[in-house]
C-alpha cells in the first residue's frame, strides 16, 4: 500500500457498503451473504428460468454466445453496483472483481481477451472513470488474461437501460450505440460490465466485436437483474 493510500485510509477509513462497518468497502461477511446467482437459470442470458432457454432468448436471438453473473442484483450486490457507479467508490472494483473471476473460472469458457463495455464520454467525465473498465482490469489482473479497452467505443449517448420499460425498448435504445474502437480483437472475447438487465447492451457490443473479427463473444457481469 502506498503512503498516499495509508494517509487516505486514516483520514477517510473504508466503510462497507453493506453493513457500514469500517475496514473495507465490501467486507467478507457481506460478500459471503450476497445473493449468488446460482439458481436454475437460462444458459444463454443467465436470467432466472426453469426451462432450457428463457422467453427473451427465444424471441430475441443473442449475438453473444452466453453470459454469466456472480450475483443477483439485490441486497449488498445492488448496493455495491450503485456505490461504484454513482457514488464514486472506485476502490470497490477489486472486491467486486474477485467473485467475477471466480465465476469465470467455474464457468471454464475458453476466452482469449477481455473487453470492457465502453462508457459515453459525458458520463465518464462526470464519473471520472468507466466502472466496467475498472472491473475488467481487475479481472485481467486476477486471471492473467489480456485486456483491450480500445476495442469498442460508444458512438451515441443513450438514456440508462434501467429507464426502459421492456426488452424491445431496451433493444431500440441501445441500437447502434457502439462502434469499433482503435484496436481490433480476434478469438474468443470476454465482455465485462457491472450489471446486466436484459443483456441488450452486451448483445449490441457483441455484434460490433463479431463484425470486427471476433470468433465468439461471452459476457460476464458482477450482477444480473432478474
Amino acid at each position: 500500500m502506498s503512503l498516499v493510500s495509508r494517509v487516505l485510509d486514516v483520514a477517510f477509513p473504508p466503510r462497507c457498503v453493506g453493513c457500514g462497518e469500517f475496514g473495507s468497502f465490501l467486507c467478507e461477511d457481506c460478500l459471503a451473504d450476497a445473493p449468488y446467482a446460482i439458481e436454475r437459470r437460462c444458459p444463454r442470458c443467465w436470467m432466472m428460468w426453469r426451462a432450457v432457454y428463457c422467453t427473451d432468448c427465444n424471441h430475441f436471438p443473442r449475438s453473444f454466445t452466453a453470459m454469466r453473473s456472480a450475483f443477483s442484483y439485490e441486497g449488498v450486490a445492488r448496493s455495491a453496483v450503485l456505490a461504484l457507479k454513482f457514488e464514486g467508490v472506485s476502490a470497490l472494483a477489486p472486491s467486486m472483481a474477485k467473485p467475477m473471476a471466480d465465476a469465470l473460472k467455474l464457468w471454464s469458457q475458453p476466452v482469449d481477451v477481455i473487453v470492457p463495455v465502453p462508457l459515453g464520454w459525458v458520463r465518464k467525465r462526470k464519473r471520472g472513470y468507466n466502472q466496467a473498465e475498472l472491473l475488467a482490469r481487475e479481472v485481467s489482473r486476477l486471471t492473467g488474461l489480456p485486456i483491450e479497452p480500445q476495442a469498442l467505443r460508444r458512438v451515441r449517448q443513450t438514456p440508462a437501460q434501467v429507464q426502459q420499460p421492456d426488452e424491445a425498448s431496451r433493444l431500440r435504445n441501445i441500437a447502434e450505440a457502439f462502434g469499433p474502437g482503435r484496436r481490433s480483437v480476434t478469438g474468443n472475447v470476454l465482455l465485462i460490465d457491472d450489471v446486466a438487465t436484459t443483456g441488450a447492451t452486451l448483445d449490441a457490443c457483441a455484434r460490433v466485436l463479431l463484425s470486427g473479427g471476433a470468433k465468439a463473444v461471452y459476457g460476464l457481469t458482477f450482477a444480473r437483474e432478474d
